[in-house]
């Protein structure tokens, strides 16, 4: 291994763009530290650590690349792009002119990858005022706005509207700098650039939970339910995370293989085609899509229960209590089950998007490739859905698997919910996602050059 590590670096082309792109991302991670000038950060981080608001960016932190606990120019992260994509990927499956911009090749993307930016504008100017205002309420913490900037000390909520709006502005800036900054590493790196991104806001995670479990690690053996972490959690949680790993390395690489042949064609006096080769359906063909509106969609009524049990009282204010317990995560039986029964729905939806097995069939027609057994065409179109439907199955279950590990692990041995995190969900399925393309894109570098490739024996 570390004689090919040797030879990655030998390569002088392969070398500048892997430094280009650690440059790229230590410029990404310095972005948050630069704070916003109308932020009392101290105030902020000892108030959402202890509020359900805090929770929710926690949550969000995970998949965003962001630290929504600090008000920083990075503080959105590069979800608003994220969001853009995600609205035109899904309106080009049913709105006809986008669909027909699709289809013009290298100008239709573009085209779409500019609406893209536009919208990702808008929602940048959207998500920041709404995340200013949320961290300016009273409920949320008294103090989290620099008193030099208020036109009453005693009231966050009269920041004036210039200093509101220059917050705004600098969050836009930075998010739009993070998108500007992911096309450089797909144009001068190596790797997906926005994927890199939220990879490195994932790993730099990492080190904070790790000495935060060691902080709170006694090498002793205290049992699961004690306050602090004994020997015997830590074995647990070692192994849960070599188990965890493998599974989502099992669900990214795992495919079914459909058997083809080529028809065979005569020219002059040779034969050409009737060689068998495999068409490959990725049992996980919805990626983390799933697991993200899940995840989003069930923090958002914790939210709103949260909130309006703070604003009202009596009867009132138990029940959404105890509607924002139940939906609050955890060892919550309904959390769960919704949370499965939502990921099982969003892997059907997802892939019913983005795969068209009619598409399919008459790529195999027009290419002269068949399946044994089926008629080219509709039959084939059908016996391909049918094939997804059986794997998409599997692989929704292993993915609900993989996403209530975390809550599971928190729940029941007591542990953070940031060190719970690594153990699954989104944030482990997209390491090893982005860590697979670039091993990837590194080998196809190396075999260009006649080298072998990483993964080789």
């Amino acid at each position: 291994m570390w004689e090919k590590l040797r030879v990655v670096f030998t390569i002088p082309e392969l070398r500048q763009k892997i430094f280009l792109t650690l440059i790229f991302l230590g410029i990404y991670r310095v972005g948050f530290q630069i704070t916003l000038p109308i932020i009392d950060q101290s105030a902020m981080a000892s108030t959402t650590t202890q509020s359900t608001f805090g929770d929710f960016v926690d949550k969000v932190a995970i998949f965003a690349a962001s630290d929504l606990q600090k008000a920083t120019i990075f503080g959105l992260g590069i979800m608003p792009y994220i969001s853009a994509s995600i609205i035109f990927q899904l309106l080009g499956s049913v709105w006809k002119p986008l669909e027909a911009l699709k289809k013009e090749g290298e100008t239709g993307r573009k085209k779409i990858n500019e609406y893209t930016r536009y919208v990702t504008v808008l929602l940048c100017f959207v998500q920041s005022w709404f995340y200013l205002w949320a961290i300016m309420q009273p409920r949320s913490g008294v103090g989290m706005i620099a008193a030099q900037f208020l036109s009453d000390p005693t009231d966050p909520t009269s920041l004036s509207f210039g200093w509101q709006l220059t917050s705004v502005v600098t969050m836009t800036c930075g998010t739009i700098f993070l998108m500007w900054l992911g096309e450089q590493i797909d144009e001068f790196g190596i790797g997906n650039g926005i994927s890199l991104l939220i990879m490195a806001g994932i790993l730099a995670r990492m080190p904070g939970a790790m000495i935060n479990l060691i902080k709170n690690a006694d090498l002793e053996l205290l049992g699961f339910q004690s306050s602090r972490t004994g020997i015997e959690t830590l074995i647990v949680l070692c192994f849960l995370f070599v188990a965890v790993v493998f599974g989502v390395v099992f669900i990214t690489l795992g495919q079914r293989r459909i058997p083809t042949q080529s028809a065979k064609h005569v020219r002059g006096r040779r034969v050409y085609g009737g060689t068998r080769q495999h068409l490959p359906l990725r049992i996980n063909q919805a990626g983390v899509m799933p697991i993200i509106f899940a995840s989003s969609l069930l923090m958002l009524p914790t939210m709103v229960f949260g909130a309006i049990a703070n604003v009202t009282s009596g009867g009132v204010q138990d029940v959404f209590g105890a509607l924002g317990r139940m939906l609050g995560g955890g060892l919550s039986f309904t959390y769960n089950l919704l949370y499965v029964v939502l990921i099982y729905f969003f892997c059907y939806f997802w892939t019913a998007i983005t795969f068209n097995p009619k598409e399919m069939a008459e790529n195999l027609k027009d290419y002269g490739t068949f399946i044994p057994g089926y008629r080219p065409g509709k039959r084939t179109a059908d016996y391909l859905e049918k094939v997804m439907v059986r794997i998409t199955y599997v692989g929704a279950g292993f993915l609900a698997l993989v996403a209530i590990v975390p809550t599971m692990i928190s729940g029941s041995l007591g542990v953070d919910f940031q060190i719970a995190s690594f153990y699954g969900g989104t944030g482990l399925l997209i390491a090893v996602s982005v860590a697979f393309d670039l091993v990837q894109k590194i080998d196809s570098h190396l075999v260009m050059r006649n080298y072998r490739g990483l993964l080789e024996g």
